[in-house]
Parts: structure tokens; sequence; C-alpha cells
């Protein structure tokens, strides 16, 4: 991620959404030494926040939906929550969360692109988003897996003003060139159970070595850690209660 500051359009949190809080604050701790602290209001609901050091960078909250899976969302940063939401309405997107305010911190919407992938988006007032990015333990880069390439380059272009560069046969997106993410095609997953969906990549200083304390700590791994050609070193985990998340060596981005 060549972004390391909180930049309209570009991710600027994540979000675990789980059905055991408690047990993933003691997972991640053992995969990335997150430290967790709970929210000690009521009306947060048991709100998780993850820290390295003193810089937050992650949150964990319970799920709030029937039916609703285990998963981690990624967030873009947003001047006016209510337009963007508009917008992605107009380019044929979905709203599955109105825009709502969180205390005094911000005011955040749940989104959907045409293929179904959902995300959020956060319009910051007393908090930012991540105190920390691409560095070993913070959201490091971020990846849609799509069934329709052609349609997400003219949605995200559109709705958040995303440029889109060719990395050999990898597309990037980015922010006035400065790239933050990119896109597979679900195809590439190699698994029947998934749909569009975008996944978080965490900076890690050794892949192998993290990859290894998120099986042993009780994650399956997906995809043992791989050498991308041109590219960095990566892995892919699902954790204990099934979200999945990527860890790619820092420093290697693209």
């Amino acid at each position: 991620m060549k972004i390391t500051e909180i930049t309209p359009g570009a991710p600027c949190w994540v979000e675990l959404v789980t059905s055991d809080v408690a047990a993933a604050a003691v997972y991640y701790r053992e995969v990335f030494g997150w430290h967790a602290e709970a929210d000690p209001r009521a009306a947060a609901g048991g709100y998780t926040l993850f820290s390295v050091g003193d810089a937050r960078v992650a949150a964990a909250t319970p799920l709030y939906a029937p039916g609703q899976p285990t998963a981690w969302t990624v967030t873009f940063a947003t001047g006016d929550a209510e337009a963007l939401a508009a917008a992605v309405t107009e380019a044929g997107g979905s709203v599955l969360v109105g825009p709502r305010d969180v205390f005094d911190l911000g005011r955040f919407a749940v989104l959907a692109d045409p293929a179904g992938a959902a995300f959020a988006v956060w319009q910051a007032r007393g908090f930012a988003g991540a105190e920390l990015l691409n560095a070993p333990g913070a959201l490091g880069w971020v990846e849609l897996a799509t069934d329709d390439a052609e349609s997400a380059v003219a949605f995200y272009s559109r709705v958040l003003g995303w440029t889109v560069r060719a990395h050999g046969t990898y597309t990037q997106w980015g922010i006035g060139g400065a790239d933050f993410g990119g896109m597979s095609t679900v195809e590439a997953r190699d698994r029947e159970d998934v749909r569009p969906h975008w996944l978080p990549y965490f900076a890690v200083e050794s892949v192998d070595g993290t990859e290894a304390r998120a099986a042993e700590s009780g994650g399956m791994v997906l995809m043992a850690p791989t050498d991308v050609p041109d590219g960095p070193r990566i892995a892919m985990v699902r954790d204990p209660q099934g979200a999945v998340f990527g860890i790619h060596q820092a420093g290697t981005e693209g």
C-alpha cells in the first residue's frame, strides 16, 4: 500500500464481525501481537479495538444480524457518507446499512457493489481511522475478488474515483496513482463457497512465521506462503470463527 495516511477514497479501517469477540481477541493477539480493548459503553455493544503498540489498527464487533457471516469488512474514507451511498445506488450497487452516526466519532454506511461485494465507508469526525497503515501488524493491502472485473472497474472508478493500473496480469486500485489494493477473480480462490468480497491483507515481518502462528493458534491455512511473481510473499488464513484474511511481507507491496 503506497498510501500510509488517511486519504479520501482509500482504505481507512478494517473491522471483524465475529461470533466470538473474546476468542478473536485471543487469536489475533497470538497471530499479530494485537492488544484488545473493549469499549465500556453499553451502547457500543462490545465493540473492541485492536492496537499495535499505541496505534489503533482494527476492531471487532459481535454479529448484529441473523445469518450474518463472520468476516472482515474493509472500510474506505469519505467526506460525505450520504452522497456516497446515493452514488453507489445510482451506479448499480446497494445500501446494506444506511448512513448512521457512531457517537461523536463519525458516520458510516455499509454498501455493496453490483456483484454483491460488501464494503463500508467512514465519514470521520472524532476518529479518523487506522493510526498505522502498511507496517507490521497493520492493514497493508486490500483485494476485491469478483466475477465481473469490467463492471467493478467502472463502478469503483465512478463512485470512489480510483485509478486503475495493470501490474503484469494483475489489476491494481489507487488514488492518484498511489496503489492500495488489487482485484482477482472469484474463480482464483478455488473454493465453491466463495462469493464476491473484499479481503484485507495485513503486513507482517515474516509471512512464514505468521502463517505458522495462525495455524498453531487454531486457524486454517487456505493458501500456504507463496511468492507472487514480481510481487510480495503472501498467505491466506481462515480464523477459528471463519473470517478470512491475508498476510503479506511488509515492504514488498505493489
